[in-house]
């Protein structure tokens, strides 16, 4: 069987920056998760795909299609959800289904929007005004919109972020069904824990290249078996040993990968405390998608030109 999005040495340049280098995809009927952090090269993979942005190089494919060469094909076929919300607050949500629906030429358009509201449980709100919508009914009215014309394809840019944990959880019930129901879902995320128990695979992606794809279970288990924390106390004194990747830390709690912790852990401590290190506490548990992604990504730094004023109107509007 072909696969729905396929790409081959997809590259974009701005300049003398490379945001996407050398991208191959190829993606079947699931959800396939592209993670990575801030300036990876994400939202410019989603904006190729959706033909909103030209390649530099490379090809790009979404069912059969070359979205540079027949756009107007991929577009027929797919939804497209932004970061930003893109609902109209002084609209119903009816009428801002009905809105995209005119915009696809669907026929019964009606019908559709009923159906399309009711698979996202807003029937009830339908002829409310967005403005007074919770963050997390907009989303799904974002949903609504997407799916109106029922699409094979859905992009989803980071579509939980500002939601409040239960909101979270509702909007990827949703997404879970429609990938039952034969939809190809593309969702780009920061949550790793979504990212580990709803995607079907997942793609590492940092500084604009594909470091891993595998489904969330394989790249554990490739990463490490175990992973062994140690609260120190005072500053932390750096060890040497190949049986030991330092994975990071949070506050006075840090975290080390080994594939067998509990026949590991008496060399650890023997080592840190070797190093004069104050060992306040030990623990061991079983490797998550963060943990693969604090290993694989070697850069954890912020991209310049934040825009403060932009971040905290996205958070008033949600």
């Amino acid at each position: 069987m072909s696969p729905v999005i396929e790409t081959n040495s997809l590259t974009r340049n701005f300049g003398s920056l490379c945001a996407v280098d050398d991208l191959n995809l190829s993606i079947g009927t699931e959800i396939f998760g592209l993670l990575g952090p801030n300036g990876s090269g994400k939202t410019t993979t989603v904006l190729m795909l959706t033909t909103l942005l030209k390649p530099s190089s490379g090809t790009a494919n979404v069912c059969g299609y070359s979205c540079h060469k027949k756009p107007m094909e991929v577009r027929n076929r797919i939804s497209y959800v932004p970061q930003e919300m893109a609902v109209d607050i002084k609209l119903t949500g009816r009428e801002n289904v009905w809105f995209f629906a005119k915009m696809y030429g669907v026929t019964r358009p009606n019908d559709r929007v009923d159906e399309a509201l009711a698979m996202l449980d807003l029937t009830d709100r339908a002829d409310d005004l967005v403005r007074t919508y919770s963050g997390g009914m907009r989303r799904r009215l974002e949903l609504a919109q997407a799916l109106v014309h029922e699409p094979d394809v859905l992009f989803l840019d980071e579509p939980t972020i500002g939601l409040d944990v239960s909101a979270r959880r509702n909007i990827w019930e949703h997404i879970t069904r429609l990938r039952r129901n034969g939809m190809t879902v593309f969702v780009t995320t920061h949550y790793m824990d979504e990212a580990d128990h709803a995607c079907d695979r997942v793609g590492i992606i940092d500084r604009g290249q594909l470091v891993a794809v595998d489904s969330p279970t394989s790249l554990k288990k490739q990463a490490a078996a175990d992973v062994v924390t140690v609260r120190i106390s005072g500053p932390y004194s750096p060890i040497s040993d190949d049986f030991f990747s330092y994975l990071g830390k949070e506050g006075d709690l840090y975290s080390f990968s080994t594939d067998d912790g509990i026949s590991a852990l008496p060399d650890l401590r023997k080592l840190l405390e070797q190093s004069g290190n104050e060992i306040q506490s030990v623990g061991i548990r079983s490797a998550t998608l963060d943990d693969v992604f604090l290993q694989l990504i070697k850069t954890q730094t912020e991209p310049s030109g934040f825009d403060d004023h932009r971040f905290r109107s996205m958070l008033r509007r949600r």
